[in-house]
């Protein structure tokens, strides 16, 4: 299923939407098309070209006072890098690790949850990282923000993209 890179009003990448989100987007005016794909989309009344990437025309601003926790944002938070060895990660490589194991009552919180790869989770097992012979690279913490939106370009992404987004 395509997606459709949702941009800034000054053309900086946000998120990747749905191509049905961007067209709704488009019919309520908040977005323009910058680039497309070659396939049609029909309804009963209007045939879009499939929109590859959208610029919102205004800009918004969210009142989110804390950054949402999640799993993609305790990677962000952690650099997709394990804790405990150090190594950077692809993120299918990589898991959430409880610093005090839940089933000891440890919470699913940002202070209490960091970055971790498979081996490292392994051999930690369901104990303290002391407990473990381990140690973390930094504590957890609540961030205040995290970095940018991050596109990761591979082989399926749209050639249209790579003009928008960052290659690191």
């Amino acid at each position: 299923m395509e997606q459709t890179l949702l941009l800034s009003p000054a053309y900086e990448p946000m998120a990747t939407i749905s191509w049905r989100k961007a067209i709704v987007l488009l019919t309520l005016g908040k977005v323009e098309v910058v680039e497309t794909y070659e396939r049609d989309v029909r309804s009963t009344s209007v045939v879009f070209k499939l929109p590859c990437v959208v610029r919102l025309l205004n800009r918004f601003r969210r009142f989110r006072r804390q950054v949402r926790y999640s799993k993609q944002n305790i990677f962000a938070r952690d650099r997709w890098t394990c804790q405990y060895c150090g190594q950077r990660r692809a993120i299918r490589d990589l898991t959430q690790d409880h610093v005090f194991p839940r089933s000891r009552g440890g919470r699913t919180c940002w202070e209490n949850v960091v970055t971790c790869c498979v081996n490292c989770n392994t051999r930690k097992a369901n104990r303290t990282p002391q407990q473990a012979g381990m140690t973390l690279r930094v504590p957890p913490h609540r961030p205040e923000w995290l970095p940018m939106f991050v596109v990761h370009l591979g082989r399926e992404a749209p050639d249209a993209w790579r003009n928008y987004c960052f290659e690191l």
